[in-house]
């Protein structure tokens, strides 16, 4: 599954993500390599709420 994510800079530093075809789906980190492990995560648990 291909999902567009949008990946903002945080103005306190790191990075924020949201996912627009997920409502309510955004996460954040502070290097690029944990907004990555964060927003899967993310997409993981806004998917599992939606199947329920």
């Amino acid at each position: 599954m291909k999902l567009a994510v949008i990946v903002h800079e945080a103005s306190e530093g790191g990075y924020w993500a949201e996912v627009p075809a997920i409502p309510g789906c955004a996460t954040e980190g502070d290097s690029w390599d944990e907004l990555i492990s964060n927003l899967h995560e993310a997409i993981e648990g806004c998917l599992s709420i939606v199947a329920n």
